[in-house]
């Protein structure tokens, strides 16, 4: 790959930040103008990851509550932008089951926060932005782990596809390519890494205090 092509790989990335909890809109939004924030805001790294149909069928199949009035609040928004990520990785089952998990162990702000930090923090990782994932909070929960396994799973899945788009673009030699590719993705076995020495940035820390 080309010093070109590895820095169209990482340019999305390198500026991606979901916004926080309390950056949502607090003023009901209608489900198209749902659908347009989340596209936007999801569109670094995932293209055509939420329709209005979407959306309707994770109502029905009860993965958020009905909107009031045809309205979506903050809370609904922060459970759809988390779904519209990880149902790339999750079926609607496995998502529904995540979400109930969650509901019982931290509140909807606190989760999506760390939803927020764990998902920027791997894909630094996996891009090979950073040495090592940040080691966000303490908690023992195994919905902690189980989250930061999505997050990696995704992430993951968004450099493959981000690799080949490049690649294909570029018409790369498949032995070189997978050569590339596999340097990467051993880089970045996550079983085998020591994790203790990763850090937060100011602005991760500050995500997830309140």
């Amino acid at each position: 790959m080309t010093d070109t092509g590895k820095e169209k790989l990482v340019a999305d990335v390198r500026s991606f930040k979901l916004p926080r909890y309390h950056q949502i809109p607090t003023v009901g939004l209608y489900l198209e103008q749902v659908t347009r924030y989340i596209s936007d805001m999801l569109a670094p790294i995932q293209e055509n990851c939420i329709t209005n149909s979407m959306v309707s069928n994770y109502v029905k199949k009860k993965l958020i509550i009905n909107p009031y009035k045809k309205q979506y609040d903050r809370d609904q928004i922060a459970y759809l932008i988390f779904i519209a990520a990880a149902k790339s990785v999750l079926s609607l089952d496995d998502l529904k089951q995540m979400i109930e998990l969650q509901q019982k162990t931290y509140s909807p702000q606190k989760a999506y926060d760390y939803f927020c930090v764990e998902l920027e923090s791997a894909l630094a990782y996996v891009f090979g932005l950073s040495q090592t994932p940040a080691e966000i909070g303490t908690d023992p929960f195994d919905e902690k782990t189980m989250l930061r396994s999505v997050v990696f799973a995704l992430s993951n899945k968004i450099y493959l596809e981000k690799c080949l788009a490049v690649i294909r673009e570029e018409g790369i030699p498949a032995q070189e390519a997978g050569n590339d590719a596999r340097t990467r993705y051993q880089g970045n076995d996550i079983c085998e890494q020591d994790q203790s020495n990763g850090a937060l940035t100011p602005d991760q820390e500050e995500a997830i205090s309140d």
